[in-house]
């Protein structure tokens, strides 16, 4: 599938990376000195920063792409269109971001028809890139980037996030307490995105989560199949940016989890 084109010219995923480098630029002159300023639920909080990072994202994709919908986490999370589709998640991980604690990042992805055909992370404070083109590969920071060669659980790095369902969290540290210790190490990270560029970055073997929205996923369902991992939903089946529940590993990996899991309910 040929990109869209911006109305001034440039392509796409151009205009992607100038949304990542406004976010980016945000995001570095706020940290550490910015305070929530709202809570929408038990951990879940939102800055002046999100706000600010959405306003100029917006702006820009609008003024390249008057067409196209915005799907975004704070002030369009409503939006959607069979047609063109960008998904935003501007400061993804914001509990982090809101204590100093430097593991956030910035996600976009457009979507055409509901699924990705381009996404990009960026974490701004060690200036990492993120990016990956439908049936063109994943690169971190322009170097092509693969999953790991791990083969099973028991050798793997495993991620899982928590999100903000009481009842799913608490299937997700059950669902650890079952699998532990038939794992190298447990990581709890606070930031979907980058749960999934991580794995498609090799960094670590498996990430899940039970508790998402399309601005957590998009770009990295992307990724993790641009970089030669699977990625499904809770139950093994297609991964969509709409699936409340992911497991996203190297094949291997991802096949072993999902016998080790086999009868418990991930989403419960």
């Amino acid at each position: 599938m040929n990109l869209p084109i911006a109305s001034a010219g440039m392509s796409a995923f151009d205009v992607a990376l100038a949304c990542a480098d406004d976010a980016a630029a945000i995001m570095r002159s706020t940290f550490g000195r910015v305070a929530v300023s709202g809570v929408k639920g038990r951990g879940n909080v939102v800055t002046e920063t999100d706000f600010a990072i959405e306003t100029a994202v917006r702006q820009r994709l609008s003024a390249a792409f008057p067409g196209h919908a915005i799907l975004s986490e704070e002030t369009g999370a409503h939006e959607r269109s069979d047609g063109w589709m960008w998904v935003v998640d501007p400061l993804d991980g914001t509990k982090n971001f809101s204590r100093g604690i430097p593991h956030f990042c910035f996600s976009i992805a457009l979507c055409h028809a509901h699924e990705p055909v381009l996404g990009l992370i960026r974490q701004p404070l060690l200036d990492e890139t993120f990016a990956a083109v439908r049936d063109g590969g994943a690169t971190l920071n322009g170097k092509p980037m693969s999953v790991s060669d791990v083969e099973s659980v028991k050798d793997a790095v495993v991620a899982l996030d928590l999100g903000y369902d009481n009842a799913r969290a608490g299937g997700q540290i059950a669902l650890a307490q079952h699998l532990w210790p038939g794992m190298q190490a447990l990581r709890i990270y606070g930031s979907a995105a980058l749960g999934l560029a991580f794995v498609a970055a090799g960094r670590w073997d498996l990430f899940a989560h039970m508790d998402l929205q399309p601005w957590d996923s998009a770009a990295g369902i992307l990724l993790v199949h641009e970089a030669g991992g699977a990625v499904t939903d809770a139950d093994g089946g297609k991964a969509t940016i709409y699936s409340r529940g992911l497991v996203a590993a190297p094949a291997h990996v991802h096949r072993d989890f999902m016998t080790l899991s086999a009868g418990r309910s991930l989403q419960a």
